[in-house]
Protein backbone atom coordinates (compact mmCIF):
# COMPACT_ATOMS: atom_id res chain seq x y z
CA UNK A 1 0.00 0.00 0.00
CA UNK A 2 0.96 3.60 -0.80
CA UNK A 3 0.20 6.46 1.19
CA UNK A 4 -2.69 9.14 -0.30
CA UNK A 5 -3.50 12.20 -0.30
CA UNK A 6 -6.46 13.53 1.31
CA UNK A 7 -8.42 14.98 -1.33
CA UNK A 8 -8.58 18.50 -2.06
CA UNK A 9 -12.29 20.15 -2.70
CA UNK A 10 -12.47 21.21 -6.75
CA UNK A 11 -12.65 24.49 -5.52
CA UNK A 12 -9.17 24.69 -3.63
CA UNK A 13 -7.33 22.82 -6.62
CA UNK A 14 -8.93 25.42 -9.48
CA UNK A 15 -7.90 27.92 -6.93
CA UNK A 16 -4.46 26.61 -6.91
CA UNK A 17 -3.85 26.23 -10.40
CA UNK A 18 -5.37 29.33 -10.98
CA UNK A 19 -3.09 31.55 -8.58
CA UNK A 20 0.12 29.74 -10.11
CA UNK A 21 -0.83 30.61 -13.61
CA UNK A 22 -2.16 34.22 -12.65
CA UNK A 23 1.72 35.38 -11.71
CA UNK A 24 4.15 32.88 -9.62
CA UNK A 25 6.50 32.48 -12.65
CA UNK A 26 7.15 35.57 -12.11
CA UNK A 27 7.74 36.27 -8.89
CA UNK A 28 11.23 36.50 -6.84
CA UNK A 29 12.54 34.25 -4.63
CA UNK A 30 12.98 36.14 -1.91
CA UNK A 31 8.98 36.47 0.41
CA UNK A 32 7.07 39.89 0.51
CA UNK A 33 7.64 39.24 4.40
CA UNK A 34 11.36 39.44 4.46
CA UNK A 35 11.42 42.40 1.86
CA UNK A 36 8.81 44.44 3.74
CA UNK A 37 10.83 43.66 7.49
CA UNK A 38 14.15 44.63 5.65
CA UNK A 39 13.00 47.84 4.43
CA UNK A 40 10.87 48.90 7.48
CA UNK A 41 7.52 49.01 5.56
CA UNK A 42 4.38 47.71 6.75
CA UNK A 43 3.17 44.39 4.91
CA UNK A 44 0.31 44.92 3.21
CA UNK A 45 -3.02 44.09 4.76
CA UNK A 46 -4.62 41.98 1.81
CA UNK A 47 -2.99 40.94 -1.42
CA UNK A 48 -4.12 42.59 -4.56
CA UNK A 49 -6.88 41.40 -6.19
CA UNK A 50 -5.76 38.95 -9.32
CA UNK A 51 -9.46 39.48 -10.95
CA UNK A 52 -8.88 43.45 -10.72
CA UNK A 53 -10.49 45.06 -13.73
CA UNK A 54 -13.14 42.12 -14.82
CA UNK A 55 -16.59 42.58 -14.02
CA UNK A 56 -18.90 40.15 -13.24
CA UNK A 57 -22.61 40.29 -14.30
CA UNK A 58 -24.34 37.64 -12.32
CA UNK A 59 -27.40 35.95 -13.43
CA UNK A 60 -28.37 37.48 -16.97
CA UNK A 61 -31.37 35.76 -18.40
CA UNK A 62 -30.28 34.15 -21.60
CA UNK A 63 -33.03 32.49 -22.98
CA UNK A 64 -36.45 30.82 -21.76
CA UNK A 65 -37.21 27.18 -21.78
CA UNK A 66 -40.32 25.78 -20.13
CA UNK A 67 -41.78 28.53 -18.50
CA UNK A 68 -38.44 29.72 -16.88
CA UNK A 69 -35.32 31.93 -17.66
CA UNK A 70 -32.13 30.06 -18.06
CA UNK A 71 -29.35 32.17 -16.58
CA UNK A 72 -25.81 32.97 -17.26
CA UNK A 73 -22.90 35.12 -15.11
CA UNK A 74 -21.09 37.22 -17.61
CA UNK A 75 -17.10 37.77 -16.80
CA UNK A 76 -16.19 40.99 -18.84
CA UNK A 77 -12.39 41.66 -19.21
CA UNK A 78 -11.40 45.33 -18.50
CA UNK A 79 -11.85 47.43 -21.61
CA UNK A 80 -9.33 47.91 -23.74
CA UNK A 81 -10.06 50.97 -26.64
CA UNK A 82 -9.65 50.68 -30.09
CA UNK A 83 -7.10 52.78 -32.12
CA UNK A 84 -9.67 55.53 -32.13
CA UNK A 85 -8.97 58.04 -29.34
CA UNK A 86 -10.36 60.42 -27.66
CA UNK A 87 -13.84 61.22 -26.26
CA UNK A 88 -15.46 58.68 -29.07
CA UNK A 89 -12.50 56.09 -28.30
CA UNK A 90 -14.41 52.57 -29.13
CA UNK A 91 -13.81 49.61 -26.41
CA UNK A 92 -12.15 47.25 -28.96
CA UNK A 93 -14.27 43.89 -29.47
CA UNK A 94 -13.43 41.19 -27.72
CA UNK A 95 -13.59 37.22 -28.24
CA UNK A 96 -16.15 35.37 -26.40
CA UNK A 97 -16.25 31.88 -24.52
CA UNK A 98 -19.12 30.24 -23.59
CA UNK A 99 -18.27 27.54 -20.12
CA UNK A 100 -20.18 24.57 -19.07
CA UNK A 101 -19.93 23.12 -15.74
CA UNK A 102 -19.72 19.08 -15.22
CA UNK A 103 -22.14 16.78 -13.31
CA UNK A 104 -23.36 13.51 -15.28
CA UNK A 105 -25.66 16.21 -17.28
CA UNK A 106 -28.09 16.04 -13.80
CA UNK A 107 -26.13 17.71 -11.19
CA UNK A 108 -23.74 21.42 -10.86
CA UNK A 109 -24.46 25.07 -11.84
CA UNK A 110 -22.38 27.41 -13.24
CA UNK A 111 -21.34 28.83 -9.68
CA UNK A 112 -18.84 25.52 -10.16
CA UNK A 113 -17.07 27.62 -13.03
CA UNK A 114 -17.25 31.12 -11.45
CA UNK A 115 -13.41 31.42 -10.84
CA UNK A 116 -12.16 30.00 -14.52
CA UNK A 117 -14.67 32.56 -15.43
CA UNK A 118 -13.06 35.33 -14.05
CA UNK A 119 -9.47 34.04 -14.71
CA UNK A 120 -10.52 33.75 -18.45
CA UNK A 121 -12.11 37.03 -18.60
CA UNK A 122 -8.59 38.34 -16.63
CA UNK A 123 -6.89 36.85 -19.79
CA UNK A 124 -9.17 39.26 -22.23
CA UNK A 125 -11.81 37.14 -23.30
CA UNK A 126 -16.01 37.49 -22.31
CA UNK A 127 -16.85 34.84 -20.67
CA UNK A 128 -20.20 33.49 -19.72
CA UNK A 129 -20.85 30.41 -17.42
CA UNK A 130 -23.52 29.55 -17.94
CA UNK A 131 -26.58 27.22 -16.38
CA UNK A 132 -28.22 24.55 -18.43
CA UNK A 133 -31.53 22.24 -18.02
CA UNK A 134 -30.44 18.81 -16.55
CA UNK A 135 -31.83 15.60 -16.50
CA UNK A 136 -33.53 13.00 -15.66
CA UNK A 137 -36.38 16.06 -16.04
CA UNK A 138 -34.75 17.65 -19.08
CA UNK A 139 -33.45 14.78 -20.71
CA UNK A 140 -31.06 15.06 -24.15
CA UNK A 141 -31.06 17.42 -26.29
CA UNK A 142 -32.20 19.77 -23.70
CA UNK A 143 -29.06 20.68 -22.30
CA UNK A 144 -26.94 21.10 -25.96
CA UNK A 145 -30.18 23.81 -27.20
CA UNK A 146 -29.65 25.35 -24.17
CA UNK A 147 -25.82 26.21 -25.38
CA UNK A 148 -26.75 26.92 -28.20
CA UNK A 149 -29.16 29.41 -26.86
CA UNK A 150 -26.41 30.59 -25.08
CA UNK A 151 -24.05 31.51 -28.35
CA UNK A 152 -26.95 33.12 -30.35
CA UNK A 153 -27.35 35.20 -27.29
CA UNK A 154 -23.50 36.11 -27.17
CA UNK A 155 -24.31 36.83 -30.61
CA UNK A 156 -27.17 39.37 -30.29
CA UNK A 157 -26.21 42.73 -31.60
CA UNK A 158 -27.35 43.84 -28.16
CA UNK A 159 -25.02 42.17 -26.39
CA UNK A 160 -22.13 42.33 -29.03
CA UNK A 161 -22.90 46.40 -28.44
CA UNK A 162 -23.11 45.98 -24.78
CA UNK A 163 -20.08 44.30 -23.69
CA UNK A 164 -17.77 44.89 -26.54
CA UNK A 165 -18.32 41.24 -28.01
CA UNK A 166 -16.61 40.03 -31.57
CA UNK A 167 -19.51 38.30 -32.23
CA UNK A 168 -17.34 36.44 -35.09
CA UNK A 169 -14.96 35.24 -32.18
CA UNK A 170 -16.94 32.47 -30.10
CA UNK A 171 -15.17 29.59 -28.38
CA UNK A 172 -16.68 26.66 -25.84
CA UNK A 173 -15.08 25.42 -23.22
CA UNK A 174 -16.29 22.15 -20.95
CA UNK A 175 -15.21 19.46 -18.19
CA UNK A 176 -16.85 16.23 -17.82
CA UNK A 177 -20.23 16.31 -19.04
CA UNK A 178 -19.77 19.76 -19.88
CA UNK A 179 -17.19 18.68 -21.78
CA UNK A 180 -19.61 16.34 -23.77
CA UNK A 181 -21.60 19.00 -24.26
CA UNK A 182 -18.95 21.41 -25.64
CA UNK A 183 -17.89 18.82 -28.03
CA UNK A 184 -21.51 18.06 -29.30
CA UNK A 185 -21.62 22.30 -29.36
CA UNK A 186 -18.18 22.26 -32.33
CA UNK A 187 -19.22 19.06 -33.87
CA UNK A 188 -23.05 20.17 -34.36
CA UNK A 189 -23.44 21.67 -37.68
CA UNK A 190 -21.49 22.15 -40.77
CA UNK A 191 -20.05 25.13 -42.72
CA UNK A 192 -18.58 28.42 -41.49
CA UNK A 193 -17.99 29.32 -37.72
CA UNK A 194 -19.38 32.94 -37.50
CA UNK A 195 -23.13 32.43 -37.37
CA UNK A 196 -25.89 31.11 -35.68
CA UNK A 197 -24.43 29.03 -32.59
CA UNK A 198 -21.56 27.49 -34.46
CA UNK A 199 -18.09 28.31 -32.25
CA UNK A 200 -14.22 28.71 -33.68
CA UNK A 201 -12.73 26.60 -30.93
CA UNK A 202 -13.73 24.15 -28.34
CA UNK A 203 -11.31 23.11 -25.19
CA UNK A 204 -12.61 20.11 -23.36
CA UNK A 205 -11.58 18.14 -20.45
CA UNK A 206 -12.71 14.65 -19.51
CA UNK A 207 -15.39 14.13 -21.90
CA UNK A 208 -17.22 11.17 -22.45
CA UNK A 209 -17.23 11.22 -25.85
CA UNK A 210 -19.43 7.88 -26.98
CA UNK A 211 -22.41 7.61 -25.42
CA UNK A 212 -23.66 3.99 -27.73
CA UNK A 213 -23.14 0.49 -26.79
CA UNK A 214 -19.36 0.96 -27.95
CA UNK A 215 -19.13 2.89 -24.78
CA UNK A 216 -19.68 0.32 -22.27
CA UNK A 217 -16.24 0.82 -21.09
CA UNK A 218 -17.92 3.84 -19.13
CA UNK A 219 -19.39 1.25 -16.73
CA UNK A 220 -19.73 3.25 -13.55
CA UNK A 221 -21.34 6.08 -15.84
CA UNK A 222 -23.91 4.20 -17.46
CA UNK A 223 -26.47 4.75 -15.12
CA UNK A 224 -26.07 8.89 -15.97
CA UNK A 225 -26.12 8.05 -19.78
CA UNK A 226 -29.09 6.77 -19.98
CA UNK A 227 -30.98 8.87 -17.75
CA UNK A 228 -30.02 11.60 -19.69
CA UNK A 229 -30.75 9.62 -22.63
CA UNK A 230 -34.11 8.82 -21.50
CA UNK A 231 -33.41 5.52 -22.95
CA UNK A 232 -33.57 1.97 -20.94
CA UNK A 233 -30.59 0.52 -23.01
CA UNK A 234 -27.82 1.95 -24.89
CA UNK A 235 -29.06 0.65 -27.84
CA UNK A 236 -31.22 3.67 -29.09
CA UNK A 237 -31.04 6.79 -31.43
CA UNK A 238 -30.19 9.48 -28.42
CA UNK A 239 -27.23 7.99 -28.00
CA UNK A 240 -25.26 8.50 -31.28
CA UNK A 241 -27.14 11.60 -31.59
CA UNK A 242 -25.48 12.51 -28.02
CA UNK A 243 -22.48 11.10 -29.13
CA UNK A 244 -19.83 14.13 -30.48
CA UNK A 245 -17.66 10.76 -32.17
CA UNK A 246 -19.70 10.48 -34.62
CA UNK A 247 -20.97 13.58 -35.59
CA UNK A 248 -17.80 15.07 -36.98
CA UNK A 249 -17.15 16.59 -40.20
CA UNK A 250 -14.24 18.21 -42.35
CA UNK A 251 -15.73 21.93 -41.20
CA UNK A 252 -15.90 21.56 -37.46
CA UNK A 253 -13.42 24.00 -35.61
CA UNK A 254 -10.10 23.52 -33.68
CA UNK A 255 -10.38 21.15 -30.84
CA UNK A 256 -8.09 21.26 -27.40
CA UNK A 257 -8.57 17.77 -25.18
CA UNK A 258 -6.94 17.05 -22.24
CA UNK A 259 -7.83 14.08 -20.06
CA UNK A 260 -5.78 11.89 -17.83
CA UNK A 261 -4.21 8.74 -18.05
CA UNK A 262 -6.03 6.49 -15.00
CA UNK A 263 -9.00 8.63 -14.45
CA UNK A 264 -13.11 7.70 -14.11
CA UNK A 265 -13.72 8.19 -18.35
CA UNK A 266 -11.30 6.02 -20.23
CA UNK A 267 -8.21 7.63 -21.69
CA UNK A 268 -9.95 5.94 -24.87
CA UNK A 269 -12.63 8.11 -24.91
CA UNK A 270 -10.26 10.55 -25.76
CA UNK A 271 -7.60 9.09 -28.02
CA UNK A 272 -10.54 7.68 -30.07
CA UNK A 273 -11.91 10.84 -30.61
CA UNK A 274 -8.79 12.59 -31.20
CA UNK A 275 -7.97 10.22 -33.89
CA UNK A 276 -11.49 10.74 -35.80
CA UNK A 277 -11.00 14.48 -35.41
CA UNK A 278 -7.65 13.83 -37.41
CA UNK A 279 -9.36 11.62 -39.92
CA UNK A 280 -11.17 14.00 -40.28
CA UNK A 281 -8.90 16.94 -40.91
CA UNK A 282 -9.77 18.66 -37.77
CA UNK A 283 -7.05 20.24 -36.24
CA UNK A 284 -6.37 19.24 -32.61
CA UNK A 285 -4.45 19.67 -29.59
CA UNK A 286 -4.50 16.42 -27.60
CA UNK A 287 -3.05 16.86 -23.98
CA UNK A 288 -2.43 13.48 -21.52
CA UNK A 289 -1.76 14.23 -17.86
CA UNK A 290 -0.47 11.57 -15.40
CA UNK A 291 -2.84 9.85 -12.93
CA UNK A 292 -6.82 9.79 -12.04
CA UNK A 293 -7.97 13.12 -11.70
CA UNK A 294 -10.88 14.62 -13.68
CA UNK A 295 -11.88 17.37 -15.27
CA UNK A 296 -11.30 20.66 -13.78
CA UNK A 297 -9.07 19.17 -10.73
CA UNK A 298 -6.95 18.56 -14.22
CA UNK A 299 -6.14 21.75 -14.30
CA UNK A 300 -2.60 23.06 -13.03
CA UNK A 301 -0.69 26.46 -14.26
CA UNK A 302 0.98 24.72 -17.37
CA UNK A 303 -2.55 23.49 -18.50
CA UNK A 304 -4.17 26.47 -17.88
CA UNK A 305 -1.52 28.12 -20.07
CA UNK A 306 -1.75 26.06 -22.80
CA UNK A 307 -5.79 26.59 -22.95
CA UNK A 308 -5.23 29.92 -23.04
CA UNK A 309 -2.79 30.32 -25.50
CA UNK A 310 -5.52 27.46 -27.70
CA UNK A 311 -8.33 30.35 -27.27
CA UNK A 312 -5.31 32.91 -28.40
CA UNK A 313 -4.63 31.20 -31.09
CA UNK A 314 -8.18 30.50 -32.61
CA UNK A 315 -9.87 33.37 -31.49
CA UNK A 316 -7.49 36.00 -32.51
CA UNK A 317 -8.90 36.73 -35.76
CA UNK A 318 -12.51 36.92 -37.29
CA UNK A 319 -13.97 33.51 -38.26
CA UNK A 320 -16.44 35.35 -40.47
CA UNK A 321 -16.43 33.24 -42.95
CA UNK A 322 -13.70 30.23 -41.79
CA UNK A 323 -14.17 26.89 -42.93
CA UNK A 324 -11.81 24.62 -41.07
CA UNK A 325 -9.41 22.69 -43.52
CA UNK A 326 -6.67 20.49 -42.58
CA UNK A 327 -3.98 20.64 -39.76
CA UNK A 328 -3.22 18.64 -37.13
CA UNK A 329 -1.09 19.08 -33.96
CA UNK A 330 1.20 16.78 -31.90
CA UNK A 331 0.48 14.97 -29.03
CA UNK A 332 2.18 16.93 -25.74
CA UNK A 333 2.09 16.74 -21.48
CA UNK A 334 0.95 19.53 -19.53
CA UNK A 335 3.80 19.11 -17.63
CA UNK A 336 5.57 20.66 -20.57
CA UNK A 337 4.18 24.07 -20.85
CA UNK A 338 4.12 24.21 -24.25
CA UNK A 339 0.83 25.45 -26.43
CA UNK A 340 -0.54 21.67 -27.52
CA UNK A 341 -0.97 23.43 -30.72
CA UNK A 342 2.72 24.99 -31.26
CA UNK A 343 0.84 27.89 -32.70
CA UNK A 344 2.50 31.32 -31.28
CA UNK A 345 0.68 33.66 -29.46
CA UNK A 346 -0.88 36.88 -31.24
CA UNK A 347 0.84 40.17 -30.30
CA UNK A 348 -1.25 41.67 -27.71
CA UNK A 349 -2.89 44.85 -28.73
CA UNK A 350 -3.62 42.96 -32.23
CA UNK A 351 -6.56 40.89 -31.09
CA UNK A 352 -8.28 42.49 -28.36
CA UNK A 353 -6.49 39.95 -25.88
CA UNK A 354 -4.25 41.30 -23.34
CA UNK A 355 -0.74 38.98 -22.47
CA UNK A 356 -0.94 37.46 -19.19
Amino acid sequence: MHARSRPRPLPALIAIALAGALGLAGCSSASPVSNAQASGAHPAATAPDPYAGVTVHADLPYAMADGAPLLLDLCVPRAATSSTTGPHAAVAPRPAIVEVHGGSWALGDKSGWRSLCEFMASRGFVTASIDYRLAPQHPFPAALDDLRSAVEWLRDPAQVSRFAIDPTRIGAFGGSAGGNLVSLLGTSGSGRLDAGSRVAAVAELSAPIDLTSRGRELPTFVPFVKRYLHCARLICPAARAASPQYQIDPTDPPFFVAHSTAERIPLSQATNFVAALRASAVPVSFVTVPGSRHATALLSPALLRQIVDFFRSNLATSAAGKVIAGGTAATSSARDGAAGDGTPTPPAGSTGIPSP
